[in-house]
């Protein structure tokens, strides 16, 4: 059995500190905590915490509408969507857990080496106008993590979910925003185009768009929101403005969240 940073909460193989009980019927004399019986009349046992290697899959959106960003001082969405999913794998590999990626292009693995597979895999991206969440090879009872704009086809993430649901799996959609995505501070004579060409609208009022717009992308976060508390993943909206660190915080004590 390999073991990883994730404790069961239940006593069991591994290395972190559980409990003490008394002394039960079956147990051996070589199980004795003798520097805590010694305190008083009964005898304890010292109990580890139980922890136990996971494989966490990754699906990071590389479709075009990830690489947007609204001016010269922000990242793209994109970039800053595979430093999460690296700095995560990076953490995880350390703790001894498998990492790979949703589908059957580079299955769960524990190393270094993995991280640099993950790595070379990140820099490829995908010519599709909005990216849509890898169903195949999902691991029973694995953790996932699913970074995108989901600005895409919701019920391509709705069958993901459910079907990943279906086979225990539980994990995190990280929602990724530029800035100006959420503010929408277009006024006047507007072009939208989506990044990759395909999508284009051109308006001569684009500010009498704007509630229309906030009132449509807070259905859609709403609507993810409602799908991960149906399924048991957790979902949170992160803006590139904001510290990438902080994300990385959140996203590592949400993967906790979820093994306890």
């Amino acid at each position: 059995m390999l073991l990883g940073e994730h404790g069961r909460r239940r006593s069991g193989m591994g290395d972190d500190f559980w409990q003490y009980r008394p002394l039960q019927p079956g147990d051996t004399r070589r199980m004795i905590d003798w520097r805590r019986s010694a305190r008083g009349d009964t005898q304890y046992v010292r109990e580890r915490e139980w922890q136990i290697a996971q494989s966490v899959m990754l699906w990071v959106d590389q479709a075009a509408s990830m690489r947007y960003a609204s001016n010269k001082d922000l990242p793209e969405k994109a970039d800053r969507a595979r430093l999460l999913a690296l700095a995560v794998a990076i953490l995880l590999v350390r703790g001894g857990e498998r990492v790979g990626l949703t589908g059957t292009l580079l299955p769960p693995r524990r190393g270094n080496n993995q991280v640099l597979r993950l790595a070379e895999l990140f820099s490829h991206d995908d010519a599709a106008d909005y990216g849509v969440p890898e169903a195949r090879a999902m691991i029973p009872q694995a953790r996932a993590v699913f970074l995108s704009d989901f600005m895409g086809d919701i019920d391509a993430v709705r069958e993901v979910l459910t079907k990943a649901a279906d086979r225990g799996v539980r994990g995190i959609l990280l929602q990724i925003l530029d800035p100006s995505e959420e503010a929408f501070p277009f006024q006047g004579r507007t072009i939208f185009e989506s990044v990759g060409g395909t999508v284009s609208h051109e308006t001569l009022k684009a500010g009498e768009l704007r509630d229309r717009y906030l009132k449509r992308l807070e259905r859609r976060k709403a609507a993810l929101a409602d799908l991960c508390a149906v399924t048991g993943w957790q979902f949170h909206t992160h803006h590139t403005s904001d510290s990438a660190q902080v994300a990385l915080l959140w996203l590592w004590q949400a993967l906790n969240r979820g093994t306890a």
